[in-house]
């Protein structure tokens, strides 16, 4: 019987694993299975911000040399896995693995499998792993994030993070980015928020999309339209990401919607602004969602889900900020709600 189960390993899941063991709640994270079918999926344990190389926004790391720090505080077994260290700051694979030692140092227990199914009718609550086990626990804290959304060209995949991201608002305001052109892919909110964003670092921002009308709210298109840095490129998709090993992306190819022969343009940086997809598929019918997919939380300012003593922390019940620090937050949050409600059952 566990106490306090937490589903996931990015900033969420750590930061609530971290308050939960100083509450001395014994922990469990499953941090999820590397294997070929989450790599594919983009779900590999330690999350998005793994994926990110620099990490400029994050309180407590300006730039700095931090590689003593980092072989000081982080296990050798751990540390010798990692990238190395490239003496401007923390990186994204640095900075959650500084996350996970920390709980770790407090005695959270880890386990690499995925959840795979839950049972929340019955308490204690039962949860299925890939692994073939069942567990029962009284609490559950789900933090297992949301992917953003890609193309799925071979290009693409090469070039991200050397120039392809899907978050303006994380590396937007990077060196390779500033004063030069840049794409964002999409044409929803999301979309013209990322080319408004970016606008702040780029003398101009083309935005991608498909068709020959914008799908994002009359305010966000006016505010597009009007805007002297950002040229909309009608009725073209995304073909190819261009560059080559030593500067990252230099362009994209465009093909037409419309029949019109295929344009190469040349920007520094793709920006994918095509949403993105919560890891709930594994939760669906056994807890409420919102039609987008993504956890509802129905009690305003706390984490507490349609289940009672079920929590949802960072990107899983967020598609509004997606930060790596609103989803440690929330995951201090959820670590408090967990400790409170086991509280209220003793």
């Amino acid at each position: 019987m566990e106490r306090v189960t937490i589903i996931g390993s990015g900033p969420a899941a750590w930061t609530s694993a971290i308050y939960t063991a100083r509450a001395q709640l014994e922990p469990v994270v499953y941090e999820g299975a590397m294997t070929a079918e989450n790599q594919a999926l983009g779900t590999l344990p330690m999350g998005q911000l793994a994926l990110t190389t620099e990490v400029e926004n994050f309180p407590g790391f300006p730039i700095g040399d931090l590689e003593a720090y980092l072989d000081n505080a982080i296990a050798k077994d751990r540390r010798m896995m990692m990238p190395p260290h490239a003496k401007a700051g923390v990186s994204g694979p640095e900075l959650v693995e500084l996350m996970r030692q920390q709980a770790v140092n407090f005695g959270t227990r880890i386990l690499s499998e995925d959840i795979v199914d839950v049972d929340f009718n019955t308490k204690p609550y039962k949860l299925f792993t890939s692994g073939g086990t069942a567990l029962e626990t009284q609490s559950v804290i789900i933090a297992t994030g949301a992917r953003a959304n890609y193309m799925g060209l071979e290009s693409e995949n090469r070039f991200k993070n050397r120039g392809v991201s899907a978050c303006a608002v994380c590396d937007g305001g990077l060196p390779r980015f500033r004063n030069k052109p840049l794409a964002v892919i999409g044409g929803g909110d999301s979309a013209v928020e990322e080319a408004d964003y970016l606008t702040k670092f780029s003398p101009m921002v083309y935005l991608v999309h498909r068709r020959n009308e914008l799908r994002a709210s009359k305010i966000m298109v006016k505010r597009a339209m009007e805007h002297e840095r950002i040229n909309i490129i009608w009725n073209r998709v995304l073909a190819e990401v261009l560059g080559n090993d030593a500067d990252g992306v230099t362009g994209m190819t465009l093909k037409s919607t419309i029949g019109e022969p295929d344009i190469q343009v040349a920007v520094a940086g793709v920006f994918l602004g095509i949403g993105h997809t919560p890891n709930t598929a594994f939760l669906k019918g056994k807890i409420d969602l919102q039609p987008n997919g993504y956890i509802v939380r129905p009690v305003p300012f706390r984490t507490n889900t349609s289940v009672p003593g079920v929590f949802a922390a960072g990107d899983v019940a967020d598609d509004y900020y997606r930060q790596a620090i609103s989803a440690a937050g929330t995951g201090c949050m959820a670590g408090l709600d967990a400790e409170r409600y086991l509280a209220s059952l003793e």
